[in-house]
């Protein structure tokens, strides 16, 4: 009997990462592509969707069911990509339907932080819980919050943008140009720029000091924290702490069983969850004290674009 498959797409602003993904979550096969192969949606699209029926046929007795994708700025609802700063697509683009045509298939289109929260749901850590934060901490802060097993999508379809939260009025520049969102505190990019403001104002010793700035990033603040040094070690803690606030005031909005974190800056492990499970105890309201966990993803990095991706197909179809 010929298995069903769904294939889950991650539009990234450089790469397109695309793969065939079982109900269980076994990536069959996967491969990318170059995002900017064509200046114009519509002919990258014909690209991507050759590019999947060709892998579909040289894997060999599966179907095709649908398909899931997760992209920047992607609009749930109307299955569009709107204004994605980091693509050469301008305006409003209709993915999903354009892709449907080329495939003749289902198609699912959501921001690619609400589809890692249904790969955690589907296929990871959230399996049974029914009411959960994901957080992504990478070159900035993505988020999707699960409630009673649905993705809070708001009636725009871009609920859920949490790293623009206004954390510190007046704060740091954001991309998004506002100031002070909790992306530029906590993300890979905002330690370092924590690290960064430290050497400027205080005159201790720092191994940070060794290496040229412009090559420091957030593996190398968390090597040189590991290694003991204060300076580093504060960076964290700072970091820890906007987190943490972030973190309790979610929790009184949504009241979730879990906060699960994901991406690069979790990859130092205690140095950010030692520090913030402090802060969240001490910031947390009592009446929520004790009532969620703060937990890792268990999605494998390697594979979480595509699997979530694939988990929001297998999810809707």
């Amino acid at each position: 009997m010929t298995e069903e498959i769904v294939a889950g797409i991650d539009i990234g602003g450089t790469n397109t990462a695309y793969g065939l993904v079982d109900k269980q979550g076994k990536i069959i096969a996967d491969s990318t592509i170059d995002t900017d192969k064509s200046p114009e949606p519509d002919g990258f699209i014909k690209i991507l969707a050759g590019e999947i029926n060709k892998l579909v046929a040289e894997a060999g007795g599966f179907k095709l069911k649908g398909v899931g994708i997760g992209a920047p700025n992607g609009n749930y609802h109307k299955g569009t990509i709107e204004l994605a700063p980091n693509l050469t697509w301008k305006g409003i683009v209709p993915f999903a339907d354009k892709m449907k045509k080329e495939l003749n298939k289902p198609v699912v289109l959501t921001n690619d932080a609400n589809a890692a929260a249904v790969g955690e749901m589907i296929f990871g850590g959230a399996k049974g819980i029914k009411d959960f934060i994901l957080l992504t901490l990478g070159t900035g802060l993505g988020s999707g919050f699960v409630v009673n097993n649905e993705v809070v999508y708001g009636h725009t379809g871009f609920a859920g943008e949490y790293g623009h939260v206004t954390m510190i009025p007046g704060g740091r520049e954001c991309g998004c140009g506002r100031k002070g969102c909790l992306e530029t505190y906590a993300s890979a990019t905002g330690i370092v720029r924590t690290a960064k403001i430290f050497m400027e104002e205080r005159k201790d010793y720092s191994l940070l000091r060794e290496i040229n700035p412009a090559l420091i990033d957030s593996k190398l603040v968390a090597e040189a924290a590991e290694k003991g040094d204060k300076l580093a070690l504060d960076a964290f803690d700072y970091t820890a702490e906007i987190l943490a606030l972030a973190i309790v005031n979610a929790v009184v909005v949504t009241s979730p069983k879990a906060v699960f974190l994901f991406g690069g800056l979790v990859k130092a492990g205690n140095l950010l969850f030692e520090p913030l499970r402090k802060h969240v105890d001490r910031l947390i309201m009592p009446v929520f004290r004790n009532t969620f966990e703060i937990l890792p993803s268990s999605i494998p990095e390697t594979n979480a674009a595509i699997l979530g991706a694939a988990a929001l197909a297998w999810k809707e179809l």
